[in-house]
């Protein structure tokens, strides 16, 4: 576990300083995702394929995931407080000059920017709000960091795309350029001063899953539910329109209701983690299979949509809170290094899914991708299954 930082302010502010951090990751994941909702009208007013698209999140993830074990590793000296805040200016002028880009190649290279960011801040984030609570609320500040996930997709995304359907989808991100400045000041005003913990050199970074079987497990498992979720999720606009040819506000409120669904599996998993962490994340990853299964099934109308989208929600929510759980079980010397490693694999996978499901959207359609993410969330079942005592510790 990381050293918590000696807490001299009263608890409210500690707390306000989780709220904040819990805000950045909103912004952050907003940003990162607004495209899912956007591909449509973004490919059609730059002139690309939808599936070309999808290079938005690809490439994002790319830099995310890639960039982020250096970055840490070469700011180890930085306080942390201060490379947040950094982070967040980037944020704010890459949406900004995303809503003003004139072509899609700008666009691209602006997101490959970004996502380095977005690396940086998932390997810091989580481990700054457990740092600035007493050591046994440190679980529950890690859960209300990540519902920062959660309302991304209830509000953000959904937001985004109801934004979009009003003005025009650089309005979108524009908006959001704001609320990237916005967070900015709340994290300058309410977090304190952190220095950097735990923070190890690249080569120490890189040696740990060698050394650290349960770690090495762990990155392995994630990275195949992610490359599952994200392969069928980044194209699930248009499977909703082609395949109950539902209306641009059914959408919307079909992505409010996936994001309610994370609120609730993240609330779940948050109460029943550090009871049995293995059972909770395999009934998770079970959950993800079901839910695409019963899109290609029942997916062709309304209700159907609604059922299979708020069991996805829901089991993705779970498997997000386990999953960082895991990290910390695996690697509590060394959280933040290993979260590095973990930022890099979920954005890699993310980028790759995306990637891939954009391949099989544009040469066998939509519901190609759906098939996809069957696949690979399945194969992150049979890891979880088959390695649960080296991914979890018998017992919360």
């Amino acid at each position: 576990m990381t050293a918590q930082v000696d807490i001299t302010h009263s608890t409210f502010r500690a707390w306000l300083g989780v709220a904040a951090i819990t805000a950045s990751l909103f912004v952050f994941v907003t940003t990162e995702l607004m495209p899912i909702g956007l591909l449509t009208p973004v490919s059609a007013s730059l002139t690309v394929s939808v599936g070309f698209a999808g290079m938005m999140v690809t490439l994002y993830g790319i830099s995310a995931g890639v960039g982020v074990p250096f970055i840490v590793a070469w700011t180890r000296r930085v306080n942390r407080r201060v490379l947040l805040c950094g982070i967040l200016v980037i944020l704010a002028l890459g949406n900004l000059f995303t809503a003003i880009s004139p072509d899609f190649g700008l666009v691209l290279a602006i997101r490959l920017i970004m996502g380095f960011a977005h690396g940086v801040f998932w390997a810091i984030g989580v481990s700054m709000a457990m740092r600035l609570v007493p050591e046994h609320q440190a679980s529950k500040a890690a859960a209300v960091a990540l519902s920062g996930m959660s309302v991304a997709t209830v509000v953000g995304v959904p937001l985004g795309t109801l934004v979009e359907s009003l003005t025009d989808w650089r309005m979108t991100f524009l908006i959001w350029s704001g609320l990237a400045a916005l967070v900015f000041v709340a994290v300058a005003a309410a977090v304190p001063s952190l220095p950097s913990t735990n923070a190890v050199p690249v080569r120490e970074v890189f040696q740990l899953p060698l050394e650290n079987g349960r770690l090495r497990m762990v990155l392995f498992t994630v990275v195949l539910y992610v490359l599952g979720h994200f392969g069928a999720y980044t194209f699930i606009r248009p499977f909703m329109e082609q395949s109950a040819a539902v209306s641009s506000a059914l959408i919307t409120a079909l992505l409010i209701v996936f994001g309610v669904g994370g609120a609730i599996g993240n609330f779940i998993a948050g109460n029943t983690v550090n009871r049995n962490m293995k059972t909770t994340f395999i009934v998770a990853c079970a959950g993800l299979v079901g839910s695409l299964l019963l899109l290609l099934a029942v997916g062709d109308t309304a209700v159907g949509l609604g059922v299979a989208v708020v069991l996805w929600g829901v089991s993705f929510g779970a498997a997000n809170l386990c999953q960082v759980n895991m990290m910390l079980a695996a690697a509590p010397d060394t959280f933040e290094a290993a979260m590095s490693l973990n930022t890099m694999g979920y954005n890699i996978a993310i980028a790759l899914g995306a990637l891939l499901g954009g391949l099989f959207a544009n040469n066998f359609g939509v519901s190609a991708a759906v098939w996809l993410g069957i696949a690979l969330t399945g194969a992150a079942l049979l890891s979880a299954l088959g390695s649960h005592r080296d991914i979890t510790p018998e017992s919360g």
